[in-house]
Protein backbone atom coordinates (compact mmCIF):
# COMPACT_ATOMS: atom_id res chain seq x y z
CA UNK A 1 0.00 0.00 0.00
CA UNK A 2 1.28 3.65 -1.21
CA UNK A 3 1.98 6.08 2.02
CA UNK A 4 2.27 9.84 0.99
CA UNK A 5 3.92 11.51 4.26
CA UNK A 6 3.99 15.15 2.74
CA UNK A 7 1.19 17.12 1.67
CA UNK A 8 2.39 18.07 -1.62
CA UNK A 9 3.35 14.24 -2.38
CA UNK A 10 -0.22 13.82 -1.58
CA UNK A 11 -1.62 16.37 -3.66
CA UNK A 12 0.28 15.82 -7.19
CA UNK A 13 -1.27 11.76 -6.80
CA UNK A 14 -4.69 13.40 -6.54
CA UNK A 15 -3.98 15.96 -9.05
CA UNK A 16 -4.25 19.08 -7.35
CA UNK A 17 -2.11 22.49 -7.89
CA UNK A 18 0.89 22.51 -5.79
CA UNK A 19 0.22 24.43 -2.14
CA UNK A 20 0.83 27.88 -1.20
CA UNK A 21 1.95 26.23 1.68
CA UNK A 22 4.02 23.12 2.69
CA UNK A 23 1.35 21.90 5.09
CA UNK A 24 -1.81 23.57 4.08
CA UNK A 25 -3.65 23.48 0.45
CA UNK A 26 -6.74 25.27 -0.32
CA UNK A 27 -8.91 24.57 -3.69
CA UNK A 28 -11.99 26.26 -4.58
CA UNK A 29 -14.46 26.18 -7.69
CA UNK A 30 -17.36 28.35 -8.07
CA UNK A 31 -18.75 26.14 -11.07
CA UNK A 32 -15.97 27.64 -13.33
CA UNK A 33 -13.81 24.77 -12.56
CA UNK A 34 -13.14 21.48 -11.22
CA UNK A 35 -12.37 19.65 -8.54
CA UNK A 36 -9.82 17.22 -9.65
CA UNK A 37 -10.16 13.08 -8.80
CA UNK A 38 -8.00 10.77 -10.82
CA UNK A 39 -10.15 9.07 -13.33
CA UNK A 40 -8.18 6.07 -13.45
CA UNK A 41 -8.33 3.06 -11.03
CA UNK A 42 -6.11 3.36 -8.09
CA UNK A 43 -4.66 0.87 -6.09
CA UNK A 44 -5.38 1.91 -1.96
CA UNK A 45 -3.19 4.71 -0.30
CA UNK A 46 -2.75 6.37 2.75
CA UNK A 47 -1.33 9.90 4.19
CA UNK A 48 -0.69 11.63 6.78
CA UNK A 49 -2.96 14.49 5.91
CA UNK A 50 -6.76 15.77 6.63
CA UNK A 51 -8.92 16.18 3.96
CA UNK A 52 -12.60 18.18 3.88
CA UNK A 53 -14.09 18.43 0.79
CA UNK A 54 -17.57 19.25 -0.67
CA UNK A 55 -17.96 17.45 -4.11
CA UNK A 56 -20.90 16.67 -6.38
CA UNK A 57 -22.45 14.57 -9.06
CA UNK A 58 -19.92 12.10 -9.28
CA UNK A 59 -20.17 8.63 -10.82
CA UNK A 60 -17.46 5.81 -10.61
CA UNK A 61 -16.16 4.75 -6.77
CA UNK A 62 -14.40 5.90 -3.47
CA UNK A 63 -13.64 3.65 -1.14
CA UNK A 64 -12.79 5.06 2.40
CA UNK A 65 -11.62 2.27 4.76
CA UNK A 66 -14.52 -0.56 3.92
CA UNK A 67 -17.12 2.18 3.08
CA UNK A 68 -18.28 3.04 -0.68
CA UNK A 69 -18.88 7.18 -1.03
CA UNK A 70 -22.25 8.03 -2.52
CA UNK A 71 -22.44 11.18 -4.22
CA UNK A 72 -25.63 11.46 -5.80
CA UNK A 73 -26.22 14.68 -3.61
CA UNK A 74 -23.94 17.14 -2.31
CA UNK A 75 -21.91 15.92 0.47
CA UNK A 76 -19.03 16.68 2.98
CA UNK A 77 -16.13 14.43 2.83
CA UNK A 78 -14.13 14.54 5.78
CA UNK A 79 -10.88 12.12 5.89
CA UNK A 80 -8.44 11.79 8.62
CA UNK A 81 -4.74 10.81 8.28
CA UNK A 82 -4.10 7.52 7.70
CA UNK A 83 -6.90 6.10 6.41
CA UNK A 84 -7.37 3.90 3.61
CA UNK A 85 -8.66 5.46 0.39
CA UNK A 86 -9.72 3.47 -2.99
CA UNK A 87 -11.29 4.91 -6.14
CA UNK A 88 -11.84 3.56 -9.30
CA UNK A 89 -13.29 5.63 -12.21
CA UNK A 90 -14.27 8.50 -10.40
CA UNK A 91 -15.49 11.98 -11.92
CA UNK A 92 -16.18 15.13 -10.15
CA UNK A 93 -18.37 17.21 -12.55
CA UNK A 94 -18.74 21.37 -13.40
CA UNK A 95 -20.08 22.37 -9.57
CA UNK A 96 -19.81 24.25 -6.72
CA UNK A 97 -17.29 22.81 -4.33
CA UNK A 98 -14.50 22.89 -2.34
CA UNK A 99 -10.91 20.95 -1.49
CA UNK A 100 -8.92 21.73 1.91
CA UNK A 101 -6.44 19.71 2.95
CA UNK A 102 -3.83 19.88 5.56
CA UNK A 103 -0.91 17.88 7.11
CA UNK A 104 -1.60 17.12 10.78
CA UNK A 105 1.43 18.70 11.64
CA UNK A 106 -0.38 21.90 10.72
CA UNK A 107 -2.19 22.00 13.89
CA UNK A 108 0.51 21.04 16.43
CA UNK A 109 0.04 23.49 19.53
CA UNK A 110 -3.75 24.50 18.84
CA UNK A 111 -6.52 23.20 20.36
CA UNK A 112 -7.88 22.31 17.04
CA UNK A 113 -5.35 19.71 17.00
CA UNK A 114 -7.40 18.14 20.33
CA UNK A 115 -10.76 19.07 19.07
CA UNK A 116 -10.24 17.62 15.34
CA UNK A 117 -9.86 14.04 17.09
CA UNK A 118 -13.51 13.84 18.81
CA UNK A 119 -15.52 14.45 15.53
CA UNK A 120 -16.93 11.17 14.78
CA UNK A 121 -17.51 12.57 11.29
CA UNK A 122 -13.89 11.70 9.83
CA UNK A 123 -15.00 8.04 9.96
CA UNK A 124 -18.34 7.74 8.65
CA UNK A 125 -19.50 6.93 5.11
CA UNK A 126 -21.18 9.73 3.43
CA UNK A 127 -24.12 7.72 3.56
CA UNK A 128 -24.19 8.07 7.60
CA UNK A 129 -23.07 11.40 7.87
CA UNK A 130 -23.24 14.70 6.21
CA UNK A 131 -25.72 15.17 3.50
CA UNK A 132 -26.06 19.15 3.23
CA UNK A 133 -28.62 21.22 2.32
CA UNK A 134 -28.42 24.23 -0.82
CA UNK A 135 -28.06 26.39 2.87
CA UNK A 136 -26.30 24.54 4.70
CA UNK A 137 -23.84 24.10 1.51
CA UNK A 138 -23.82 27.79 1.39
CA UNK A 139 -22.88 28.57 4.83
CA UNK A 140 -19.85 26.29 4.10
CA UNK A 141 -18.49 27.54 1.31
CA UNK A 142 -18.76 31.34 2.74
CA UNK A 143 -16.42 29.75 5.51
CA UNK A 144 -13.91 28.28 2.61
CA UNK A 145 -13.80 31.40 0.46
CA UNK A 146 -12.80 33.35 3.61
CA UNK A 147 -9.88 30.58 4.52
CA UNK A 148 -9.01 30.73 0.84
CA UNK A 149 -8.86 34.77 0.94
CA UNK A 150 -5.97 34.32 3.48
CA UNK A 151 -4.50 31.33 1.97
CA UNK A 152 -3.93 33.21 -1.17
CA UNK A 153 -2.74 36.44 0.24
CA UNK A 154 0.53 37.29 1.38
CA UNK A 155 0.75 35.10 4.07
CA UNK A 156 2.25 36.83 7.42
CA UNK A 157 2.81 35.77 11.10
CA UNK A 158 -0.89 35.93 11.88
CA UNK A 159 -2.08 33.85 8.93
CA UNK A 160 -1.74 30.58 10.57
CA UNK A 161 -4.24 31.67 13.48
CA UNK A 162 -6.31 33.15 11.49
CA UNK A 163 -6.89 29.82 9.07
CA UNK A 164 -6.98 27.61 12.31
CA UNK A 165 -9.56 29.55 13.63
CA UNK A 166 -11.49 29.90 10.36
CA UNK A 167 -11.20 25.83 10.35
CA UNK A 168 -12.19 25.58 13.27
CA UNK A 169 -15.43 27.21 12.66
CA UNK A 170 -15.81 24.96 9.57
CA UNK A 171 -15.84 22.10 11.70
CA UNK A 172 -17.92 23.40 14.14
CA UNK A 173 -20.80 23.76 11.81
CA UNK A 174 -20.25 20.22 10.06
CA UNK A 175 -20.66 19.22 13.89
CA UNK A 176 -23.88 21.01 13.82
CA UNK A 177 -25.40 19.53 10.56
CA UNK A 178 -24.06 16.10 12.29
CA UNK A 179 -25.92 16.66 14.87
CA UNK A 180 -28.66 18.06 13.20
CA UNK A 181 -28.80 14.96 11.17
CA UNK A 182 -28.42 12.95 14.14
CA UNK A 183 -31.87 14.44 15.57
CA UNK A 184 -33.52 13.71 12.04
CA UNK A 185 -32.52 10.32 12.19
CA UNK A 186 -33.77 9.81 15.88
CA UNK A 187 -36.41 6.79 14.33
CA UNK A 188 -33.85 5.01 12.11
CA UNK A 189 -31.41 5.04 14.97
CA UNK A 190 -34.32 3.58 17.35
CA UNK A 191 -35.01 1.03 14.42
CA UNK A 192 -31.37 0.16 13.98
CA UNK A 193 -31.62 -0.78 17.90
CA UNK A 194 -34.43 -2.89 17.18
CA UNK A 195 -32.97 -4.62 14.30
CA UNK A 196 -29.50 -4.86 16.31
CA UNK A 197 -31.56 -6.68 19.21
CA UNK A 198 -33.36 -8.65 16.83
CA UNK A 199 -29.83 -9.49 14.99
CA UNK A 200 -28.78 -10.79 18.33
CA UNK A 201 -31.84 -12.15 19.21
CA UNK A 202 -31.81 -14.32 15.95
CA UNK A 203 -28.11 -15.11 16.49
CA UNK A 204 -28.83 -16.77 19.68
CA UNK A 205 -31.70 -18.71 18.87
CA UNK A 206 -30.79 -19.98 15.63
CA UNK A 207 -27.12 -22.35 17.18
CA UNK A 208 -24.99 -19.72 15.56
CA UNK A 209 -23.50 -18.83 19.07
CA UNK A 210 -22.29 -22.52 19.37
CA UNK A 211 -21.07 -22.79 15.53
CA UNK A 212 -19.95 -19.57 14.45
CA UNK A 213 -18.98 -18.07 18.25
CA UNK A 214 -19.78 -14.61 19.55
CA UNK A 215 -20.30 -12.52 16.65
CA UNK A 216 -18.40 -9.41 15.28
CA UNK A 217 -19.11 -6.06 15.43
CA UNK A 218 -18.12 -5.77 11.43
CA UNK A 219 -20.47 -8.99 10.86
CA UNK A 220 -23.41 -6.99 12.27
CA UNK A 221 -23.06 -3.84 11.03
CA UNK A 222 -22.41 -5.61 7.37
CA UNK A 223 -25.91 -7.48 8.28
CA UNK A 224 -27.60 -4.05 8.97
CA UNK A 225 -25.72 -1.93 5.84
CA UNK A 226 -24.16 0.50 8.17
CA UNK A 227 -20.42 1.02 8.57
CA UNK A 228 -18.89 -0.12 12.60
CA UNK A 229 -18.19 3.20 13.78
CA UNK A 230 -21.75 4.33 12.90
CA UNK A 231 -23.16 1.24 14.80
CA UNK A 232 -21.46 1.46 18.20
CA UNK A 233 -21.93 5.72 17.51
CA UNK A 234 -25.69 5.25 17.36
CA UNK A 235 -26.31 2.78 19.95
CA UNK A 236 -24.38 4.64 22.22
CA UNK A 237 -25.96 8.00 21.53
CA UNK A 238 -29.73 6.24 22.26
CA UNK A 239 -28.06 3.74 24.93
CA UNK A 240 -25.63 5.48 26.68
CA UNK A 241 -24.17 1.80 25.73
CA UNK A 242 -21.80 1.05 22.56
CA UNK A 243 -22.38 -1.80 20.24
CA UNK A 244 -19.74 -3.95 21.87
CA UNK A 245 -20.83 -3.51 26.11
CA UNK A 246 -24.39 -4.39 24.18
CA UNK A 247 -23.46 -7.98 22.92
CA UNK A 248 -21.70 -8.31 26.42
CA UNK A 249 -24.80 -7.42 28.28
CA UNK A 250 -26.92 -10.12 26.20
CA UNK A 251 -24.10 -12.73 26.93
CA UNK A 252 -24.04 -12.24 30.58
CA UNK A 253 -28.01 -12.55 30.58
CA UNK A 254 -28.10 -15.79 28.88
CA UNK A 255 -25.64 -17.06 31.12
CA UNK A 256 -27.52 -16.12 34.51
CA UNK A 257 -29.63 -18.61 32.74
CA UNK A 258 -27.45 -20.87 31.54
CA UNK A 259 -25.68 -21.45 35.12
CA UNK A 260 -28.92 -22.35 36.50
CA UNK A 261 -28.55 -25.66 35.16
CA UNK A 262 -26.62 -27.45 37.93
CA UNK A 263 -24.92 -30.10 35.38
CA UNK A 264 -23.45 -27.39 33.31
CA UNK A 265 -19.93 -26.92 34.79
CA UNK A 266 -18.31 -22.97 34.29
CA UNK A 267 -16.25 -23.87 31.54
CA UNK A 268 -18.93 -25.54 29.65
CA UNK A 269 -21.42 -22.48 30.13
CA UNK A 270 -18.40 -20.24 28.64
CA UNK A 271 -18.23 -22.62 25.31
CA UNK A 272 -22.30 -22.88 24.73
CA UNK A 273 -21.71 -19.26 24.96
CA UNK A 274 -19.36 -18.23 22.13
CA UNK A 275 -16.00 -18.10 24.53
CA UNK A 276 -13.38 -19.65 23.45
CA UNK A 277 -11.23 -19.26 26.35
CA UNK A 278 -13.49 -19.84 29.86
CA UNK A 279 -11.21 -17.74 31.76
CA UNK A 280 -11.80 -14.40 29.70
CA UNK A 281 -16.00 -15.33 30.27
CA UNK A 282 -15.18 -15.69 34.03
CA UNK A 283 -13.42 -12.08 33.78
CA UNK A 284 -16.38 -10.46 31.83
CA UNK A 285 -18.95 -11.72 33.91
CA UNK A 286 -17.11 -10.41 37.07
CA UNK A 287 -16.50 -7.22 35.71
CA UNK A 288 -20.47 -7.06 34.70
CA UNK A 289 -22.16 -8.45 37.72
CA UNK A 290 -19.45 -8.22 40.52
CA UNK A 291 -18.76 -11.61 41.72
CA UNK A 292 -17.82 -14.57 39.59
CA UNK A 293 -19.92 -17.03 38.20
CA UNK A 294 -19.58 -19.83 40.68
CA UNK A 295 -20.12 -17.23 43.18
CA UNK A 296 -23.65 -16.13 41.05
CA UNK A 297 -24.45 -19.70 40.93
CA UNK A 298 -23.73 -21.05 44.92
CA UNK A 299 -25.74 -17.63 45.96
CA UNK A 300 -28.55 -18.46 43.64
CA UNK A 301 -28.79 -22.03 44.79
CA UNK A 302 -28.97 -20.84 48.29
CA UNK A 303 -32.28 -19.04 47.04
Amino acid sequence: MQHFKTLSAYLEYIELPMPEHPMLSVFTTHGDGFLPCPKDSSPPITNDCYSISLKKIMKGELNYGRTTYDFTNGALICIAPRQVLQWDNSVVYDQKGFSINFHQDFLNGTELAKQIKLYGFFSYSVNEALHLSPKEEKQMISIVDNIALEYNNNQDAFSKDIIISQLSTLLKYANRFYERQFINRKKLSNDLLKLFNNYLNQYFESGELQEKGIPSIDDIATHLSVSKRYLSDTLKKETGKTSTEHIQLYLIDEAKNVLLDPHKTISQVAYDLGFEYPAYFSRLFKKKEGMSPSTYRQKHQMN
